[in-house]
């Protein structure tokens, strides 16, 4: 289906997200896709960015980090234009800076990062000090996912704004603790369809699955987070990702999240992602702006 107008339909697979439209040189078009919130979702946007920079990209380089600040509400109804800026070609890197614009104006500014895949003159280091908490596997956490496109198993943390401590139970799976933020919270997730072996189309999918955990365990912090009454809003301000080694995102990872800091409304999250083998496959941190909406 083209992206062009309502776009796939929720169902469609993550696939057709990444379905660009050529619209001038180095523009593309992208679908939309309705949330069951408000807005565009920021992780739609930062993998279609992605996708669009990909496209300037040639062959033998893969992403190794984006940085996306996030400017305006995106609107579900409207598609996304992508300008791409081909800000250097290297022998080994090459850097490229993304816009994304709808009707209200430039609403995520991206750069983005790539690496050669090729083999470098001499042997590269491998060394991994991070290793992955002791948690349950994905079979026994609690069912958090809120999309068709992906599967998201918390097995430690707070469990949404009840301010329960979920912690992991190999045998009985997630059990309520009292008070404490014992660790860091981990879910497990992973995309529903079995994706292609391209690198791109990976990254992608973790790009657009990172977005959905940061703003919990900053929301966790949050002093009024037992208040039903005092409703605050997540609303992501800047998201930066590495990628660290080969993975699968239609397989389980698993996602070890830690919030920090709470000042001037931002709240700042980092994230190690590890694969079931434990190996750590890529990073993220986010600053998350805090908001309670005009009516509470």
């Amino acid at each position: 289906m083209s992206p062009i107008g309502d776009g796939p339909a929720p169902g469609g697979g993550f696939a057709p997200l990444l379905e660009l439209v050529p619209h001038g040189p180095d523009t593309y078009v992208g679908a939309s896709r309705s949330y069951p919130f408000e807005g565009l979702y920021g992780g739609h946007v930062v993998a279609q960015a992605l996708r669009a920079a990909e496209l300037t990209v040639k062959e033998g380089f893969t992403p190794h980090s984006l940085h996306a600040y996030f400017l305006r509400m995106g609107d579900a109804s409207e598609p996304v234009r992508f300008e791409v800026e081909r800000l250097r070609d290297g022998k080994s890197f090459l850097a490229r800076q993304v816009v994304a614009r709808q009707s209200s104006g430039a609403i995520l500014n991206m750069s983005a990062s790539f690496q050669t895949s090729s083999a470098p003159p001499v042997p590269a280091a491998d060394v991994q000090l991070s290793k992955p908490p002791s948690v349950a596997g994905p079979e026994h956490g609690a069912d958090l996912a809120w999309s068709p496109l992906f599967e998201l198993r918390l097995v430690q943390g707070r469990f949404g704004h009840t301010g329960r401590w979920l912690t992991p139970d190999a045998g009985e799976g997630p059990r309520a603790a009292p008070g404490g933020t014992q660790g860091p919270s981990c879910s497990w997730a992973k995309v529903r369809e079995r994706l292609p072996d391209d690198p791109f189309t990976h990254a992608a999918a973790l790009a657009y699955v990172s977005d959905t955990g940061p703003a919990w365990v900053v929301g966790a912090l949050h002093e009024d987070r037992c208040r039903p009454e005092l409703p605050w809003r997540p609303v992501s301000l800047d998201h930066a990702l590495w990628f660290h080694r080969p993975f699968r995102a239609d397989e389980w990872l698993l996602f070890s999240a830690s919030a920090y800091s709470i000042a001037a409304s931002r709240g700042l999250a980092s994230v190690q992602v590890f694969s079931r083998e434990g190996a750590l496959v890529a990073s993220a941190a986010q600053e998350v702006l805090l908001r309670r909406p005009a009516s509470a």
